[in-house]
């Protein structure tokens, strides 16, 4: 049996594999390390994502807002975007292009699909 890992969710993103087993993988800005199945995390924000949307072909992407306020905006004409108060979460669908627009300083908990995933440039 393997040992329990502590981990520290501000230093600290967890990467679950294909596999269902979990490895520390250390926290990054946009884009993060890419893990072959989820990378969860918690992303402290005071400002928008430094890129101009992402996309996950990998799988859906969940938001969960912890506290704070954000919106999500799609680029998809056909959805709505999405204003998120604390306690709010979101499935955002596999290869949907968003972003996620910084309201007042927020804390977002997220589970991103990899390992593949696109960046668009300011």
């Amino acid at each position: 049996m393997k040992a329990p890992t502590r981990f520290d969710a501000r230093d600290d993103t967890v990467g679950i594999g294909r596999d269902l087993l979990a490895r520390l993988v250390a926290a990054q800005a946009d884009p993060p390390l890419p893990v072959d199945g989820f990378t969860i995390g918690i992303a402290e924000m005071s400002e928008n994502s430094p890129h101009g949307g992402e996309m996950h072909p990998d799988g859906d992407e969940v938001l969960y807002l912890i506290s704070g306020h954000v919106n999500v905006v799609f680029e998809d004409e056909n959805l709505a975007d999405v204003d998120m108060q604390p306690g709010d979460g979101l499935v955002v669908p596999k290869g949907v292009w968003h972003r996620v627009d910084i309201l007042a300083p927020s804390k977002i908990l997220y589970a991103t699909p990899g390992p593949g995933g696109e960046y668009r440039p300011l």
